[in-house]
């Protein structure tokens, strides 16, 4: 079994994002990049179902501009097999993604997709949904366990009341959450290995997708500096302030 892995070039989950002076996006320059960390899980996983003797090969896959190759082969070193940087400089939303990992998924005919469930810089949690859905397969997203059983993935999920147990068919689309594991440490061997591992370059257009952006970003500012809380003596005062002040009754 092939297994396909998507992995996102992002700002490192330590450092504050900044939006630009003009407001028209956040601020890149100088600052640390590093793979999304719930893609970092996710290519883990890939890496233990390989151990695990269900997989026999990894590829991971990431879409942005060439510095993208460092992101594959820190997933290379981790232990995929090998890389695919679909290379652009243009901004990619999250459906464009997903129409270029079909095309991808339609090259190379992996039986499971694993995305993290979001990337940490736009938090849209759409990509894998979209994927899943351009496809025509089933999906398991926000899990926090992954168990295969034959032609079916046995998923559970992260919901709002605890976790739901579900069961995808083969071919299938899984998004990981927080909680499926922790990803292993590099070590520098396997970086230097990584380095001679096979890493295929394609654009946009060899792969017949339109990344035309479909939504337009207004504006990007940092929330408003939130205000100290204060004490009431009574209830009749917090009542009177969450009606007078707040305006939230």
């Amino acid at each position: 079994m092939k297994i396909l892995v998507a992995v996102k070039r992002a700002i490192d989950y330590n450092v504050k994002a900044r939006p630009k002076s003009d407001g028209s996006g956040v601020d890149l320059a100088n600052v640390k990049m590093s793979m999304n960390p719930f893609d970092e899980i996710a290519v883990e996983e890939a890496i233990r179902m390989q151990e695990a003797g269900v997989a026999e090969e990894i590829v991971a896959v990431s879409v942005g501009p060439k510095q993208c190759q460092e992101t594959l082969r820190t997933a290379m070193a981790m232990g995929a097999d090998r890389g695919i940087l679909v290379e652009t400089d243009e901004e990619v939303q999250p459906l464009a993604v997903a129409k270029i990992l079909k095309a991808l998924v339609e090259k190379e005919s992996p039986r499971v997709v694993l995305l993290g469930k979001q990337a940490i810089d736009d938090d849209s949690n759409q990509t894998g949904q979209m994927l899943a859905a351009l496809l025509g397969w089933g999906q398991g997203t926000f899990a926090c366990d992954v168990e295969v059983d034959g032609e079916q993935l046995k998923v559970n999920r992260e919901v709002d009341g605890g976790t739901q147990s579900i069961a995808v068919q083969l071919p299938a689309v899984v998004t990981v959450d927080l909680r499926l594991n922790e990803p292993r440490y590099v070590k520098l061997p396997n970086i230097m290995k990584a380095k001679k591992k096979p890493l295929d370059t394609y654009s946009p257009s060899d792969l017949a997708v339109d990344t035309a952006p479909r939504l337009k970003l207004i504006k990007v500012e940092e929330p408003p500096v939130r205000a100290g809380g204060v004490k009431v003596a009574d209830v009749d005062e917090l009542v009177d302030k969450l009606r007078n002040e707040a305006k939230v009754i």
